[in-house]
């Protein structure tokens, strides 16, 4: 029989509705049950591409004894966290205040109010079904425990994260910015790439501060940590060589053998990342996975209407990675005369060099390119002939049973990677990258507002809305800010500007100076929180900061600058203490130590000279210009003559004509 879920539409929701579980969606008839019938909540939270998600259901979820004994003593509650990421915020920090880890899947039992009492991410069935009957019997005999525990855990979960507001000092300095490196160096693996530990997590944030930290402060030795950091990661076998796209994480130490699930968010900074690397550096392999991702992402996770979809599962046929894997033997066959080169770049071995599995997970060396030369092939040649190799073994690979598809549509990941593709586009100047990401920010205007106006966290559905959280609105701002900066259309400055004060009417608490992660009139949860740490996706409040300081820039509006000046104040202390975990706040302060340049180009030959800017890596700048002069600094600087100026500090150069003039100005 199907349960409740069969109604919801998240993949993640429904790969649950034939569970024997008498699941609920999150929601008032799961929470009113608990309180009628007196009974504990489980509330299991994960997402459609978890692998250890999956596990837990196959061994658990759908055993009939486990689902009596949840069934008869508890109201269970199924949480997709990429849907209702506020939901998953406040259990993810119980769980991390009860066991000092977390994780997914993320399971919690709460009182029928929903405040938690105990916690754990993967369970054994018998561990699993012990800690029920143990909470069971306490609920029934001792219920004042679980109550006391609940206050204590509750206000552990509104205290966290919340920071004094601090003074805003006068200037930020070098030596802050060398005392969050200095601690951060001790964490760098020199030999295989990023950290000293496993698994290997890509971490894109982190490398774009430490890339744009090492060009401005003449740090080479940083410089070259991400050099070597990027190019192991594209060579290992984290990056899907055939496809193109890369995996959430490796689990050994060497970036070899990939969690094989893939998620947009991750591929979107990647992209932008590999782009701005190529700009510093113009490593062939950085291109190369650039265009490969986005030829993946044009092919299998755009939808019709020009959204991109969530994720592709690790697992399919019930085995992990077993759609990404070759045998030497296929290999041959697929390849024919092509297959002897080929299986020397890619390491394959006829035992398999994925030992635990006997199959091959394709990687290559650094170097790797290098057998071009030795083969007798040109470059051209060189990425011809890989091109049409990996075009075989795609077509081969595309009859296997695919990875299951999460096809939700979230704004926050479709803004990322739409600024993916803005970033790709200044870079390679590939027309189709500005179309991919215009069609995909119609796509958000028309999917995911309201018909006020307001930004949703994902299309409506079965007369249900959730309405944006912050990091929709940080997201949508940048990304916005990003097609204003390639296009010079300014509708897209005015939309950033308007979501802005949205964000600001809706998130932001006068009093801590800082944004809520929840609307003001979304629904109310047992705490409502603030998102500060930097993750894989830098933190919302993070991301709103660095969007606040540019649209102050190109809006010359202070009160978008006095908010983030306060936020960032805030928050410096404790970038000092652990920089990897604020890295997005940390570009902030690099942009305020060596401010942006506002480089204003304007006139009828204007894309002239953002193309030879794009050519260089100049990391602190924003780009206006174009032939309207409706922005205060474009004010009088409009002609029918191209000409650039530069600014800084409330500062602008004289007016240059030539791009060398411009170049001489800004390098």
């Amino acid at each position: 029989m199907l349960n409740r879920l069969q109604h919801e539409t998240s993949p993640y929701l429904r790969q649950h509705q034939h569970n024997p579980v008498d699941w609920y969606p999150w929601g008032r008839e799961a929470l009113e049950a608990a309180k009628s019938a007196n009974k504990l909540l489980i509330v299991s939270i994960g997402y459609s591409a978890c692998h250890w998600c999956h596990v837990m259901e196959r061994e658990s979820f759908e055993d009939a004894g486990v689902a009596e004994l949840m069934n008869r003593y508890f109201v269970s509650i199924k949480v997709d966290r990429e849907e209702r990421p506020d939901i998953d915020q406040i259990y993810m920090i119980a769980v991390q205040l009860m066991t000092n880890q977390g994780g997914w899947p993320l399971n919690c039992i709460c009182l029928p109010d929903g405040r938690p009492i105990y916690g754990g991410t993967y369970f054994r069935p018998a561990d699993w079904k012990n800690v029920l009957l143990q909470l069971a019997d306490m609920w029934r005999e001792t219920p004042e425990v679980a109550l006391d525990y609940a206050d204590r855990l509750t206000a552990g979960i509104r205290q966290s994260e919340q920071l004094p507001v601090n003074r805003i000092p006068e200037t930020y300095t070098v030596p802050q910015l060398e005392a969050i490196v200095t601690p951060w160096k001790r964490q760098f693996d020199h030999e295989a790439g990023g950290y000293n530990r496993a698994p290997k997590f890509p971490l894109p944030n982190n490398w774009l501060f430490l890339l744009r930290y090492g060009v401005l402060a003449g740090d080479a030795a940083v410089v070259a940590q991400v050099h070597l950091t990027l190019q192991k990661i594209a060579s290992g076998g984290i990056y899907d060589h055939i496809g193109g796209g890369f995996a959430r994480y490796s689990v050994d130490s060497h970036w070899h053998i990939p969690h094989f699930e893939k998620m947009l968010y991750d591929n979107a900074q990647l992209v932008s990342l590999y782009a701005e690397a190529w700009q510093h550096r113009p490593v062939v392999q950085y291109r190369r996975v650039v265009t490969e991702t986005l030829d993946w992402i044009s092919r299998e996770m755009t939808s019709p209407e020009g959204g991109f979809y969530c994720a592709l599962d690790a697992d399919s046929e019930g085995v992990e990675g077993k759609f990404y894997t070759f045998d030497l033997a296929e290999i041959t066959e697929i390849l024919g005369e092509d297959a002897e080169l080929f299986v020397r770049y890619f390491n394959l071995t006829e035992e398999g060099n994925w030992a635990e599995e006997h199959t091959n997970v394709l990687k290559t060396d650094v170097t790797a390119d290098q057998l071009a030369e030795a083969a007798g092939f040109t470059p051209v040649e060189w990425e011809t002939y890989l091109a049409e190799v990996k075009a075989k073994l795609l077509d081969y690979r595309n009859k296997r049973v695919r990875p299951g598809l999460d096809n939700k549509l979230l704004t926050a990941w479709n803004a990322l990677m739409l600024k993916g593709y803005v970033d790709a586009y200044r870079v390679f100047d590939v027309v189709d990258y500005l179309n991919a990401a215009l069609r995909n920010a119609d796509f958000i205007r028309r999917q995911l507002y309201t018909a006020e106006g307001k930004l949703l966290h994902q299309p409506a559905a079965n007369g249900r809305m959730i309405i944006g959280f912050l990091d929709d609105h940080a997201c949508c701002i940048e990304a916005f800010i990003a097609l204003y900066e390639a296009t010079f259309d300014e509708q897209w400055l005015q939309e950033a500007r308007r979501l802005m004060d949205i964000a600001i009417a809706q998130f932001y608490d006068d009093g801590a100076a800082a944004f809520y992660y929840t609307a003001s009139e979304a629904e109310p949860l047992i705490a409502r929180k603030y998102e500060i740490m930097d993750n894989v996706i830098p933190s919302a409040n993070s991301t709103i900061v660095r969007q606040l300081h540019r649209l102050g820039l190109l809006l010359d509006e202070q009160r978008y600058t006095a908010i983030g000046e306060q936020l960032l104040a805030n928050v410096t202390p404790q970038i000092e203490r652990y920089g990897s975990a604020y890295s997005n706040w940390a570009i902030q302060l690099l942009e305020l130590v060596y401010p942006l340049r506002e480089v204003a180009l304007t006139g009828p030959d204007w894309k002239t000279f953002r193309r030879a800017v794009d050519e260089r890596y100049v990391p602190n700048k924003v780009i206006l210009g174009g032939t309207k002069g409706t922005l205060p600094l474009l004010a009088g600087r409009i002609s029918d003559v191209t000409r650039a100026y530069v600014c800084k500090n409330k500062t602008c150069s004289l007016p240059v004509a030539t791009t060398d003039e411009l170049l001489e100005l800004i390098l």
